[in-house]
């Protein structure tokens, strides 16, 4: 059965976004890029919110500029040919190979998990991932934490009040000093 994954930059003190919006803290260096970049590889789709839809909106076209260095034309390249799904209340049209969902998450999710297919279903924006997270839906949280304190904005873990268990899988440091975390949600044997 294929992943629930969601792997987002996080800062120190837990948010993707800033209390601004900015994300200008999370530009990577080279050798966290390539890591993202083979991160992406194992994705078959990806599940999108409306907001990092919008804002991923750049690598659509972004293969076209002949300035940018190798390893972003090949992020540009690997983004624009993955399918996506965007969740929205208020686009009535996506671009490229996107989209729309036709259902709710829990349906989306259980319709590609039926699916064949090769690659895990990425989620990414945190008001998604809470969504999917309160159902029960994400196998595997995967944060790339950065070395900074931002102090409010958009947290990468919902609110609730909801005890969720998990199992280290892998760690990785890179010479920036961000750390990549990721984690299995530890399911309880059927008994």
């Amino acid at each position: 059965m294929r992943r629930v994954t969601y792997s987002m930059n996080v800062s120190l003190d837990g948010y993707i976004v800033g209390p601004d919006g900015g994300i200008d803290w999370t530009a990577p260096d080279e050798e966290l890029f390539r890591f993202a970049t083979d991160e992406i590889r194992e994705v078959g789709v990806h599940l999108l919110g409306r907001r990092l839809y919008e804002t991923m909106l750049y690598w659509e076209t972004a293969g076209q500029d002949p300035s940018l260095g190798f390893s972003t034309l090949e992020w540009a390249a690997l983004w624009r040919s993955l399918p996506k799904v965007v969740f929205s209340r208020t686009l009535t049209a996506v671009q490229g190979n996107a989209r729309l969902a036709s259902g709710g998450l829990a349906e989306e999710i259980g319709r590609l998990r039926a699916e064949p297919g090769e690659g895990d279903i990425a989620i990414g924006g945190a008001t998604l991932a809470a969504g999917a997270a309160e159902l029960g839906l994400i196998d595997e949280y995967r944060a790339r934490v950065h070395p900074v304190l931002i102090g409010g904005g958009i947290p990468f873990f919902p609110r609730n009040e909801r005890r969720v268990d998990l199992e280290l899988v892998e760690t990785r440091t890179f010479a920036s000093g961000a750390v990549y975390l990721r984690h299995r949600v530890a399911r309880e044997a059927a008994s």
